[in-house]
């Protein structure tokens, strides 16, 4: 079953049939050249030199995967939505924010104007709850449930709101538990954070393959958030994946219900963040590579449990004759599990590097408490 929901999937990997595929296409493996160039430029530098490379290079790429998730909100726009309002009061503010957000990490790491980086920060954040109040009014009418050839009563909305309300409560546990140092959100991790949510966003676009259903396999599209989870801890780590997985929202909804929204959203890669958890341990400390690919999995399997009770209890109908627990937990597997051990993969050839353990090590020792 497996390969059937692969084999009738959208393949991404080399498509020019339209604008938008074209422009993913080029996005993949641009972003592969701009990896390969990283790799060579950072090991022939000299280790003085590489700390401001790498700030450079960052900030560069920031900027660039901003304007390739505009691009792609553009394009998903005119080809598919140009008659539905509500993607444009959508695709608009989402454009502002990539901005509003670009802007906060140049202010915040570049330059000392306090006034300047609060105000991209407010404009931020307002701009944010804007797109969460026009998704909750899309939602709560229930049209979304009849465009996708379901009925209310299809959902079993106890189940769902249950599961969803348990999984909040249990995330804000397992995140203080795992992280008692925490400090709040200074300059550093702002800066971070919202590299690392323009990195995973544009990087989501460029897909592999995209389930008939929703869900798809992206090249490493989580790798920048798990990586600021294990530097900054997986308190800061959830919330940026909270966030992160409010953009997915937008960026390409697949929702009929609210808390079928609340775990397949905001839950699923607010997740992610737990990706940081054994970033700490002391059994693991000469092992960087076991200790990422642990966290990188405890992550991907937390968020496959979120998307499998969302398809039991949301998506049963999709079934067919089939148990909906055992269709949901091969539909979901069928691309959670490959698009984290994408993950894992480079992120163990990154860490297999001493210069780039070095260089994460140096950047997490700064977040200690004092």
């Amino acid at each position: 079953m497996s390969f059937n929901l692969l084999s009738t999937a959208s393949w991404y990997v080399w498509r020019f049939d339209t604008p938008l595929n074209g422009l993913r296409t080029i996005g993949i493996w641009s972003f592969l050249l701009l990896a390969i160039l990283f790799i060579t430029i950072f090991a022939a530098l000299k280790k003085e030199n590489r700390n401001r490379f790498v700030k450079r290079y960052v900030l560069c790429l920031s900027i660039y995967a901003s304007l390739i998730g505009i691009a792609f909100l553009t394009l998903t726009f005119i080809e598919n939505y140009q008659d539905d309002v509500f993607i444009v009061w959508l695709i608009v503010p989402t454009a502002i924010l990539i901005i509003s957000i670009l802007s906060t990490i140049i202010f915040s790491a570049y330059f000392k104007n306090k006034t300047l980086k609060t105000i991209s920060a407010i404009t931020s954040i307002v701009v944010f709850i804007a797109l969460l109040i026009i998704m909750a009014v899309r939602f709560q009418s229930g049209d979304s449930t009849d465009l996708n050839g379901l009925k209310n009563g299809d959902v079993n909305s106890l189940w769902l709101y249950l599961f969803a309300g348990i999984f909040v409560c249990l995330l804000i546990y397992v995140a203080h538990t795992f992280d008692k140092g925490y400090k709040g959100f200074d300059t550093r991790a702002i800066a971070y954070g919202g590299v690392s949510l323009a990195m995973s966003f544009a990087l989501s676009y460029l897909r592999i393959v995209k389930m008939p259903q929703g869900g798809s396999i992206t090249i490493a599209s989580l790798l920048p958030i798990m990586l600021y989870s294990y530097i900054f801890g997986i308190k800061k780590g959830v919330v940026i994946g909270l966030i992160y997985g409010l953009l997915q929202a937008i960026q390409d909804p697949y929702i009929i219900h609210p808390a079928q929204f609340i775990l397949d959203y905001p839950l699923a890669f607010a997740s992610i963040g737990l990706s940081g958890a054994f970033a700490k341990s002391t059994a693991l400390k000469t092992k960087p590579q076991l200790k990422f690919a642990l966290g990188a999995l405890l992550g991907g399997v937390c968020r496959f449990l979120m998307h499998f009770l969302a398809g039991v209890f949301a998506f049963s109908a999709f079934a067919g004759d089939q148990n909906p627990f055992v269709y949901s937990l091969i539909y979901q597997a069928s691309y959670v599990f490959p698009d984290v051990i994408l993950v894992i993969i480079v992120g163990i050839f990154a860490f297999s590097s001493k210069t780039f353990v070095s260089f994460i090590e140096g950047r997490s020792a700064v977040n200690e408490p004092a």
